[in-house]
């Protein structure tokens, strides 16, 4: 799922809800003493929060087809 080439992410780079949210995990993990560990923690949610990405992009093509399909075929 990591290997697909980078998609649009506009949609959730400009959500202003999720930029709080990052900023805010960011803050919190710059306060994590061990340097090793913060990195790995900060490293892990940036990797599961592109597979989510990844996920609801193809929910949103699935659902596009679907649609389209159905207006199609209409």
């Amino acid at each position: 799922m990591l290997k697909k080439s980078r998609k649009n992410k506009t949609w959730k780079e400009k959500d202003k809800v999720y930029l709080k949210e990052l900023q805010l995990f960011l803050d919190q993990a710059d306060n994590i003493q061990d340097e090793m560990l913060k990195r790995n923690i900060i490293f892990q949610m940036l990797r599961c929060d592109s597979v989510l990405t990844e996920l609801a992009e193809d929910r949103f093509a699935d659902y596009y087809k679907l649609g389209y399909k159905k207006a199609k075929s209409e």
